[in-house]
């Protein structure tokens, strides 16, 4: 059966020399294995060939799989098809397979008799996950989606998940609908990271109206940012699945977070999306300890009918491209003054974005060029300047929220000033760029043209976590003899571990029923250390300890 699939892939792609460890062919032999006996012969189960037929039955397979009509009448009206690439929702075959690897994927009796799956045709965990791999990476015909001994660490008890507890709950079909991004999976090495991309197309069915976007993402998180495609055009042109090249000039922003956050728009506001709209889902994962890490993002959009909302709230993504960071170790700073010709604009919130060389963002309004009052700093939890003990996380730099909206003149003379500062310490000059290692300026603004209509109440974009632990204080941090982690009332005793950044163990305390740990400094170094919480109820939270 491998010659089979090299004949497939040599059609599909044409590069024969290269095929020998794709996952495609994984899949294809698991297939073969697991599931042929059925899907074979003169009258193959569900009329689906899993051998194929003809001159190439490789070709004939995959042309069965990827994009592949199905028979059944309710997946057909779901608009899925056999393998959806990129969508493991729209997969049918893997929407009978999973037995539960997806729980946001739930059988019922129109996709098959008594809602049962595939499940006695004895799939490992592994062996589902790589066939959700290669669908979630565009089922591509060549090249390695994911390794194998990675899911093997990962599914034999080695490594930590997003959501330990369970995916979040999915609003009310009469109030919204969930997006998923991913999984995709983390390598072990400590510090390992990954930002990826992926369309996401929707059936609206009409044209709506979107008040409240709440996100769930893990503690590994470093962004999450929504974006739609400017046209149906240009969404057609992405590839399918995930990938790594951003393709802003394609898309418009939506929203931008830097952590779980319960978006909700003041009464009266509301995004506006097209019937036809596709999304572009972007999220960025860092791996603080050295194990697998299973990577997730849940999106929960609430919407209603168009009209509804008095006004409609704007977002915009502003890049300072410009910019290069030398390696001289001392502090730089990158600035652009914006004259937008908006006329009157009201704030509703702010955020700046850097990458790793990040020490500082900070927004003026400007008056022909000069530097007025300071509206945002990056380096305060909520953004709002005048903090008493400014750090700069540039993982999870604030988004200020202006309560009331903040009324500012964007035209030929006046506008804002966004600055931030970096610190380069390395043995190159590092530039703007899209990949984790590159640098960054953006500044991100949400905003109403007029205020008529809406009414600000208080604020509920702050995270209402799901995760208990998420309710954790760590004060004073930065620390310099030790600090103190609040925790909430307990339902169960909870474990401790310290690690550096290589992944290494620091210290480690179980059995904790108080609701107080006090971490000492105990002749540790100065830099960043990463904790992690767990208790008896699989909750788990992970963060950060920076000594000075």
């Amino acid at each position: 059966m491998k010659q089979i699939f090299t004949v497939l892939l040599a059609v599909v792609v044409g590069h024969a020399t290269s095929f020998g460890q794709s996952t495609a062919l994984e899949v294809y032999n698991i297939l073969q294995g697991k599931c042929a006996s059925c899907h074979s012969g003169s009258s193959p189960a569900a009329n689906l060939d899993l051998q194929g037929t003809g001159a190439n039955p490789g070709a004939d397979v995959y042309n069965r799989l990827v994009n592949g009509a199905v028979q059944n009448s309710h997946a057909q009206s779901e608009g899925y098809t056999q393998i959806y690439p990129g969508r493991a929702d729209r997969s049918f075959v893997f929407r009978k397979i999973h037995e539960g690897l997806e729980e946001t994927i739930v059988l019922d009796n129109a996709e098959h008799a008594g809602g049962v799956p595939h499940g006695d045709k004895g799939l490992t965990s592994v062996e589902k996950e790589l066939i959700r791999q290669w669908i979630l990476f565009g089922a591509d015909a060549n090249g390695v989606n994911v390794e194998r001994s990675l899911l093997e660490n990962f599914y034999s008890g080695m490594g930590l998940e997003s959501f330990p507890y369970g995916a979040p709950p999915a609003p009310d079909p009469s109030e919204g609908f969930q997006i998923k991004m991913g999984p995709f999976f983390l390598e072990e090495t400590p510090s390992y990271n990954i930002e990826y991309y992926q369309k996401w197309e929707l059936d609206l069915g009409n044209n709506r109206e979107v008040v409240r976007i709440n996100t769930e993402m893990g503690s590994f998180s470093h962004h999450f940012l929504l974006y739609d495609f400017n046209s149906s055009a240009e969404a057609s042109n992405e590839i399918a699945g995930l990938r790594t090249n951003a393709n802003h000039t394609s898309t418009s922003l939506v929203s931008a977070i830097q952590g779980p956050t319960d978006l909700r728009l003041p009464q009266g506001a509301a995004f506006r999306w097209d019937s036809d709209v596709v999304l572009d889902l972007n999220t960025h994962y860092i791996n603080y300890q050295g194990v697998p890490y299973k990577a997730e993002v849940y999106i929960n959009v609430y919407t209603q009918p168009i009209g509804t909302a008095a006004q409609k709230m704007n977002a915009i993504l502003i890049p300072n491209t410009d910019i290069c960071v030398p390696n001289t170790g001392q502090t730089h700073t990158e600035s652009q003054t914006l004259q937008i010709p908006l006329g009157e604009i009201f704030l509703w919130g702010l955020m700046g974005h850097t990458h790793q060389l990040g020490t500082g963002y900070k927004m003026w309004e400007s008056n022909f060029w000069q530097k007025g009052d300071m509206i945002y700093d990056g380096s305060c939890p909520t953004g709002e300047p005048g903090c008493p003990s400014p750090y700069f996380d540039y993982q999870h730099i604030p988004l200020r929220y202006f309560e009331p909206f903040h009324p500012v003149e964007m035209s030929a003379t006046n506008g804002i000033i966004h600055e931030a500062t970096y610190v380069n310490s390395g043995t190159d000059e590092i530039c703007w760029g899209d990949e984790s290692d590159d640098e960054m300026m953006v500044m991100i603004a949400f905003y109403l043209e007029d205020t008529v209509g809406v009414t600000q109440g208080p604020t509920t974009s702050i995270h209402d976590p799901i995760n208990p632990l998420d309710e954790i204080v760590v004060a004073p941090n930065p620390m310099t003899d030790f600090t103190i982690i609040s925790l909430p009332v307990l339902s169960s005793a909870v474990d401790f571990t310290l690690y550096d950044m290589m992944g290494r163990e620091v210290t480690s305390k179980t059995g904790i029923t108080e609701n107080q740990i006090t971490v000492n400094r105990d002749g540790l170094p100065k830099g960043i250390y990463i904790f992690r919480i767990e208790d008896n109820d699989l909750n788990q939270k992970s963060g950060k300890i920076i000594i000075n």
